[in-house]
């Protein structure tokens, strides 16, 4: 497994700065090849299906987890049972913080999205691997900003957008971090399901169906079963 990032593999989250989405992945790659073998010798490797729970909310929080490959998604459950994306994680990013030291508990759940590898790193083994190797607590630091300004940016949008508005700046994101152009067309591949989109911004999938419609008719963009076809990116940039 390799410990370059691939930056067509963004993380995705809700945000207004589109170049600090994916801050923070560069984890292992950072590292020098002693540090980073010694960092993968502390830890253990497990695999997750699709679907399949990390975390929950409550749970002890017992360590931290790289993803090598696939991708996490965190979320918060209220006590309605309703549901919140905070964010998708992609290779080179860590899940498990804020409480990297194996202290306390979770304060939101993750699943994955697909079959996903991860390196498992306990918070007794962070402890000592930051007290020995100087550059793996930068890593550590690094990480926990990229995930603070994360949430920070996520709680700016659901308290300053209409929820018609963080829409349109998830397909930007979508559009930047994930989309291919062709014949002055954005193309995203449907990688995201509307339930995960509507989960994203606060919304039901009901709503979230309706609005792309509305967008369709307009002739902002196209949706097919595979992809999402935009045509006027600066009309979602409005």
């Amino acid at each position: 497994m390799t410990d370059e990032h691939d930056a067509s593999n963004s993380a995705l989250y809700l945000s207004e700065y589109l170049l600090e989405i994916n801050e923070g992945a560069g984890f292992l790659a950072s590292l020098n090849d002693e540090d980073r073998a010694r960092v993968r010798r502390n830890g253990m490797r497990t695999t997750i299906g699709k679907g399949d729970g990390l975390f929950f909310q409550g749970d002890p929080n017992t360590g931290i987890w790289i993803v090598e490959s696939g991708r996490i998604r965190t979320f918060y459950a209220g006590p309605s049972g309703r549901e919140i994306t905070l964010a998708y994680w992609s290779p080179g990013h860590f899940v498990g913080g804020p409480e990297v030291f194996g202290r306390g508990r979770h304060v939101w759940s993750a699943d994955s999205l697909e079959e996903t590898e991860l390196l498992f790193l306990s918070g007794s083994s962070i402890r000592t691997l930051v007290r020995e190797v100087p550059d793996v607590a930068i890593s550590i630091i690094e990480g926990l900003i990229a995930k603070a300004k994360c949430y920070s940016a996520l709680l700016q949008m659901l308290g300053t957008r209409s929820v018609f508005e963080r829409l349109r700046q998830l397909l930007v994101i979508l559009a930047d971090t994930h989309g291919r152009h062709e014949n002055g067309d954005i193309i995203i591949d449907r990688s995201i399901t509307y339930e995960q989109v509507a989960s994203m911004v606060g919304a039901t999938r009901q709503w979230v169906t309706q609005s792309l419609d509305k967008l369709q008719t307009e002739g902002v963009l196209n949706v097919s079963r595979k992809e999402i076809i935009i045509h006027h990116l600066e009309r979602l940039e409005e």
